[in-house]
């Protein structure tokens, strides 16, 4: 099995979230609601995203209304959070910051 499809434990959690910006943990799953300037920006990042996700194939829930995205991630192959999840947080944390430009 991929190394990045295990599930990972709690210290291995907390490490990880440490590098992100503003996720939350909750329960199996970590958060993030993104805010943007209108609608087009939030479409534009949701646009930008797919194309990472498909590549990674690793699917996010998220919901958007006008300039707002929530975002919830966790890996439903493991029952829990795995490195995919994060990698994927990070990548969202990244384009995130274009739009902040």
């Amino acid at each position: 099995m991929d190394e990045s499809y295990k599930k990972l434990d709690v210290k291995e959690i907390d490490s990880e979230l440490l590098k992100l910006n503003n996720w939350v943990l909750d329960n199996d799953r970590i958060k993030k609601t993104f805010e943007f300037r209108d609608f087009g920006d939030a479409f534009a990042f949701m646009t930008r995203i797919a194309i990472e996700i498909e590549r990674m194939n690793h699917h996010p829930e998220w919901f958007n209304v006008y300039n707002k995205i929530n975002v919830e991630l966790t890996t439903h192959d493991v029952d829990g959070l795995s490195m995919y999840d994060f990698k994927l947080a990070k990548i969202m944390d990244d384009f995130e910051k274009i739009f902040r430009e």
